[in-house]
């Protein structure tokens, strides 16, 4: 694909420099195969090469496979995007809205206006958050003895709303209760549901919530950056036998499975012969769900997970179904209504369909949007869209 020698010169400039320990890249066309390259090791230190089937954690980039599951249960009837959620999620009833806190730190609760429903899940606006973006809902989940999301159990899943649903956008744990939504409808674990539905048909070998002997032989391990820039590997692996599989949150995968996923939703749900997904379901997908809202900076609470994330400053975004969508052509050259999102652990892709490409860029390194992942991924981009 245009500009991949350059893309390989700066990556392998990149780890060289010791920007990161190792990273992968992988893009795509609608009908071309395009390419992927492992850069670096998996493990500061080590010798084993990162490579396309190198597995990592995805994190937040399960939040599309899920968003895919609901909309094929949409296509089939079996879910709506506007019905209550607490239809079939009757525990969604003892969700209240947090209104500040009592002189002796306690949350002061109400009831919501409104039931969340699948959309305000989707799309952010359900008045669910994530603690490290949210300090109100760190001392929530603490007074109210909640257990933190990494721990699998689904009590953590019953954090007070920092709005009621509809009202405003904040990214969140919606995702989470989008996938216990899949559950309730197909009577099947989300894992399960997804290695029957998605994954099996794509080929998908290498992607699931649970590391199987094969998958872990070629897991890389995250990195942290301390103050001073330098990397060290922490061993940290999602709870492998969990209360919930994390809709939001839980895969593991590479950049080879996740490319072909990517470029399903480039194709308009089409794999080769096979169909995911209907066109119009994609388009819908797709389109600015949020409008007159915007996605605001996400600013952190817990700087040891993530720094503030702003992924386009000055340019107005959108949420669509699972993806944040640029109202305007990005200076990497993104078309308008461009989609992309990304993960915990500095993972990120994009899919454009205005210039009909798609691209993958897997480091494994927190916090979150740290500065020298994102810039390699920007000029990836840049470089692959370069004229």
């Amino acid at each position: 694909m245009k500009g991949s020698d350059a893309i390989a010169l700066r990556m392998q400039g990149a780890i060289q420099a010791g920007e990161l320990a190792g990273l992968v890249v992988a893009a795509a066309g609608r009908e071309e195969a395009g390419f992927a390259r492992g850069f670096g090791v998996r493990r500061l230190g080590g010798t084993e090469p990162m490579t396309p089937d190198t597995v990592v954690w995805i994190a937040s980039m399960t939040k599309a496979v899920t968003a895919v599951a609901a909309m094929r249960l949409i296509e089939a009837k079996r879910l709506a995007l506007d019905t209550p959620a607490t239809e079939l999620l009757p525990e969604l009833r003892d969700i209240q809205v947090l209104d500040g806190f009592d002189a002796a730190g306690q949350p002061i609760l109400r009831a919501p206006k409104r039931a969340p429903t699948l959309r305000h899940l989707l799309t952010h606006t359900s008045g669910f958050s994530y603690e490290m973006w949210s300090r109100e809902t760190i001392a929530a989940r603490k007074a109210l003895g909640l257990p933190p999301m990494p721990s699998g159990k689904r009590a953590a899943l019953m954090l007070p709303l920092l709005f009621d649903p509809g009202e405003a956008w904040h990214y969140g744990i919606g995702m989470d209760w989008a996938g216990r939504l899949v559950e309730a409808a197909t009577g099947q674990t989300l894992g399960e549901h997804f290695a029957q539905t998605i994954f099996a048909p794509l080929g998908m070998t290498s992607t699931a919530f649970r590391l199987t002997d094969a998958m872990r032989a070629r897991v890389a391990p995250i990195h942290a950056r301390g103050a001073d820039g330098a990397l060290t590997p922490i061993d940290m692996i999602v709870e492998q036998d969990p209360e919930f599989e994390s809709g939001g949150g839980g895969l593991y995968s590479t950049a080879q499975d996740y490319l072909v996923f990517a470029r399903m939703i480039l194709n308009g749900g089409r794999h080769g012969s096979e169909r995911l997904l209907k066109p119009e379901t994609v388009a819908m997908m797709a389109q600015d769900q949020i409008a007159p809202l915007s996605v605001q900076p996400m600013i952190s609470a817990m700087p040891a997970a993530t720094n503030d994330a702003d992924f386009f400053p000055g340019l107005s975004c959108g949420w669509g179904l699972s993806f944040l969508v640029n109202r305007r052509p990005t200076p990497q050259g993104r078309s308008a209504g461009g989609l992309a999102w990304a993960g915990l652990a500095n993972t990120y892709y994009w899919i454009d369909h205005g210039r009909g490409t798609t691209g993958i860029f897997l480091s494994q390194v927190l916090p979150f949007f740290d500065a020298k992942a994102v810039g390699l991924y920007r000029e990836f981009e840049a470089a692959l869209n370069g004229d």
